[in-house]
């Protein structure tokens, strides 16, 4: 489909370089394989859900409230899509969704992040010199 000479397939490529990231990952989905768009729909979901779950959570650890009352709260908390839970949150390289050797300052794999610091592509990033 044609719309004024663009179609529409090449109207979401242009306005998707908004994107953070966007020059290192994939045209067709913007990430860089299927275990990191997983991990993208976890980490919204837990922001999605962050406050409320925090506060029902809050009311099932409170020894001072009535067991009915945490009892509602561990009903509640159940009703939460475990996807929205923390712990199933991964640590993987922004850039490469590699899992593991992942530098938490700068979300990115040990490799990716030597490569870019060798080349000062990160801030505040010195390479170590001795005598």
């Amino acid at each position: 489909m044609m719309l004024n000479g663009i179609s529409s397939f090449s109207k979401f490529i242009w306005r998707s370089q908004e994107v953070p990231g966007f020059g290192f990952q994939q045209l067709r989905n913007k990430w860089a394989n299927r275990w990191m768009i997983r991990d993208v729909k976890r980490r919204r979901l837990n922001a999605e859900h962050f406050l409320e779950r925090t506060r029902i959570n809050a009311m099932r650890r409170n020894t001072v409230l009535p067991t009915e009352i945490r009892e509602i709260a561990d009903k509640e908390i159940n009703k939460f899509e475990l996807n929205a839970t923390p712990s199933h949150i991964n640590n993987r390289c922004a850039v490469t969704s590699r899992p593991r050797g992942v530098v938490k300052e700068w979300r990115l794999s040990r490799i990716v992040w030597r490569h870019l610091a060798d080349y000062n592509k990160l801030s505040g990033v010195q390479r170590a010199m001795w005598g």
